[in-house]
């Protein structure tokens, strides 16, 4: 599993969740991947508030070189980290990178194998140049339109859409890197928030086109199954129980000593039955509020119907599913604290794709990747000493 793209190598220009995370799927596949940080680190290393799981999420099975990349020198040392790179992936403002001389056409002529990855809000269009951040393209891309109840837009519980435009940026680097394997040659790839949210809504635009009604946000949708709800039980816990065929409707029924309705007209089909939801919904509600909810979960599990717990995010470290299953990684943050957080959600031949490297300290391996491009020990101290290269221990 570590030999997947043990032969590829990438250097981060990256900071928050979008860039991170393109590199973390190469990373956990395998790739070396070098992340480049400012002389005093990320500053995405001391996000509080929402923002402070990022770095230790995102960053795992990476290295960390800290360059000063305002003098020449530094860029130098990156300029030659460029020249042996296969990958580069950078998520600043358009314009930033060209500034500072990393951008994709100066870099393409130094090597033109390299596959050069932008992940930015927009793509090419008018609105190119513009800022953008997650909540922003859930916003104008109606995915929190469709998330809240009506007049409220509500962003989804998480970077959905940073994590997403991550993994569409990793798809369109292994896709690139196929390609130079036909052509010898690198190219330039993007993705970005906006239209990452944009192909997600992509199913409400295709259900406005089939029947000429709106999508209604998710708290006001008609479900396309009769049973499909979050139900309360007996101790004040909630859970989430579908039905979602005919045959588990009749299994449901016989469980729950539903037999009325077994054959009975407005019942029989599923599209019959969502237009007696206002029947169905209430006698369910009363049903489930005399059982404990594990003693309704151990039910569903047996009819073998879809359900499940209303679990908090913190409670999934205890998970037993996830944790017999090498789902979660053992991480060290920044801050020296030990998490479980979710390994990359595949599996190959059977195995889950290992941890090899906790998120790296600022400059962390410097030296090593100083070495590597060929500088002297003395050359390596010189840096360190003038302070164009560091290493924090934090």
């Amino acid at each position: 599993m570590t030999k997947l793209l043990a032969n590829i190598k990438v250097i981060e220009f990256t900071h928050m969740v979008m860039g991170p995370a393109a590199g973390l799927v190469l990373a956990d596949l395998g790739a070396d991947v070098t992340k480049v940080e400012p002389i005093k680190g990320d500053k995405t290393r001391n996000l509080r508030g929402s923002g402070a799981g990022y770095f230790s999420m995102y960053n795992r099975n990476k290295k960390s070189i800290a360059v000063d990349l305002q003098c020449d020198e530094g860029k130098e040392i990156v300029l030659k980290l460029v020249d042996g790179a296969d990958v580069i992936i950078e998520n600043f403002r358009s314009g930033s990178m060209d500034a500072q001389g990393f951008g994709y056409d100066t870099l393409s002529k130094r090597n033109p194998q390299l596959i050069y990855c932008s992940e930015k809000g927009f793509l090419d269009g008018p609105y190119a140049n513009r800022t953008a951040l997650d909540e922003i393209a859930q916003m104008m891309g109606g995915l929190a339109y469709m998330t809240g109840p009506p007049g409220r837009p509500l962003r989804a519980g998480a970077s959905v859409i940073d994590v997403t435009g991550g993994m569409f940026g990793a798809i369109s680097i292994l896709s690139a890197l196929q390609n130079r394997v036909i052509t010898g040659k690198g190219c330039h790839v993007k993705a970005s928030l906006f239209e990452s949210t944009a192909f997600l809504v992509g199913q409400h635009i295709a259900q406005y086109s089939v029947t000429g009604v709106p999508a209604a946000p998710m708290p006001e949708r008609i479900s396309a199954w009769a049973v499909y709800d979050v139900f309360e039980t007996k101790n004040g816990e909630k859970i989430f129980v579908g039905v979602v065929s005919d045959g588990q409707w009749s299994k449901f029924c016989k469980a729950f000593e539903l037999e009325d309705w077994m054959g009975k007209e407005g019942f029989v089909t599923n599209n019959e039955r969502v237009g007696n939801r206002e029947q169905i919904i209430p006698r369910l509600r009363s049903i489930f509020l005399h059982y404990e909810k594990n003693d309704l979960l151990a039910k569903f599990e047996e009819i073998g119907l879809p359900f499940a717990p209303i679990t908090k995010p913190e409670e999934l470290v205890d998970d037993p599913h996830l944790l017999q299953s090498n789902g979660l990684f053992d991480i060290t943050t920044p801050e020296g604290n030990n998490v479980p957080l979710p390994a990359l959600p595949i599996e190959i031949d059977g195995g889950r794709l290992p941890l090899r490297l906790q998120p790296p300290k600022v400059g962390e391996h410097t030296s090593e990747t100083l070495r590597d491009i060929g500088l002297s020990s003395n050359q390596i101290k010189q840096l360190f000493e003038r302070n164009i290269v560091s290493q924090i221990d934090r």
